[in-house]
C-alpha cells in the first residue's frame, strides 16, 4: 500500500460508488471505503473477491465532519496516505418548491454539496503531501435542467458543479486536479423499478442517443481511467456521461 495508489471513495457500499470503488481496485488502487454502514462494495465477479485485500470499508457518514476528518487519518494510518478522492456520496431530497421547507432543502444542499466541499478540503493537505492528486466530484445532468420536484437535487448539483471550478483555481497551483462528472440515468437500485417500468422506461430511453440507460461499470471507468491517466492539465471541467440525453431535443 502507498499513498499515490489510495483513492478515497464516499458512498462506497452500493450503487455507482461501488462500482467505482471495484473498478479502482481492479487496477491496482486501494479504495478507503466510506459509507454509512461500513460495508464492502458487492462483488460482481467471482473475481473480484480477490480484490478484498484491496478494499478498506470504513464507517463513515459523509455529512458528518468529525467522521471524515477521522476516516481520512484512518486510512492515512492504514496506506501512508491517499492521492484521490471521490465525493460519491448523496440524497435525492425530492420536493416541490412550493411544499419543501427551507430546512429540507438545506439538508439536501448540506448532504450534496457541503459534503463533498469538507471532504475536498480535509482531503487537501494529504493531496499536497501526496505531491498532487485528483478529486472527483460525483455530480448528475440534473444540474443542466429544470426538474419538476427537483428543486433540491437540481439545485445542489448545480453548485457542486460551480463548486468544482473554484476549487480547481484555487489548488491547481499545487497541482490537485478537481473534475465534476454528471451522470444520466443510470440504472441503480434506487431507480432500476422506475426505469423498467413499462411507460416510464420506454420514455426515458426515447431522450437517449443510445436508447437505453446507462450502466454503473460505464461511470465506474470513467472515473478509474482519469485517475490512471493523471491529465493534470485536465481540471475544472465537468464531463456528461448521459448517452447524449442533455444534448437531446
Amino acid at each position: 500500500m502507498s499513498a499515490d495508489k489510495t483513492i478515497i471513495v464516499t458512498g462506497a457500499s452500493r450503487g455507482i460508488g461501488a462500482a467505482t470503488a471495484l473498478e479502482l481496485a481492479r487496477r491496482g488502487y486501494t479504495v478507503g471505503c466510506l459509507s454509512r454502514s461500513g460495508a464492502l462494495p458487492a462483488f460482481e465477479t467471482p473475481e473480484d473477491e480477490a480484490l478484498a485485500a484491496r478494499l478498506l470499508p470504513l464507517v463513515c457518514d459523509a455529512t458528518d465532519e468529525a467522521a471524515i476528518v477521522a476516516a481520512f487519518r484512518t486510512v492515512t494510518e492504514r496506506t501512508g496516505g491517499f492521492c484521490g478522492l471521490v465525493n460519491n456520496a448523496a440524497v435525492r431530497g425530492d420536493g416541490w418548491a412550493l411544499k419543501m421547507s427551507a430546512a429540507d432543502l438545506t439538508a439536501v444542499l448540506h448532504a450534496n454539496t457541503v459534503s463533498p466541499f469538507v471532504a475536498s478540503r480535509e482531503a487537501y493537505p494529504y493531496l499536497v503531501n501526496a505531491g498532487g492528486g485528483l478529486i472527483v466530484n460525483m455530480g448528475s445532468f440534473f444540474a443542466q435542467l429544470g426538474v419538476k420536484s427537483g428543486i433540491g437535487y437540481c439545485t445542489s448539483k448545480a453548485a457542486l458543479e460551480a463548486m468544482t471550478r473554484v476549487l480547481a483555481a484555487e489548488w491547481g497551483g499545487k497541482g490537485i486536479s478537481v473534475l465534476n462528472i454528471e451522470p444520466g440515468y443510470i440504472v441503480t437500485d434506487v431507480n432500476r423499478e422506475y426505469l423498467a417500468d413499462p411507460t416510464t422506461g420506454p420514455r426515458v430511453n426515447a431522450r437517449i442517443f443510445t436508447g437505453r440507460p446507462g450502466r454503473t461499470d460505464e461511470v465506474a471507468r470513467l472515473v478509474a481511467a482519469l485517475f490512471c491517466e493523471k491529465i493534470q492539465f485536465l481540471t475544472g471541467e465537468t464531463i456528461c456521461i448521459d448517452g447524449g440525453q442533455s444534448r437531446s431535443l
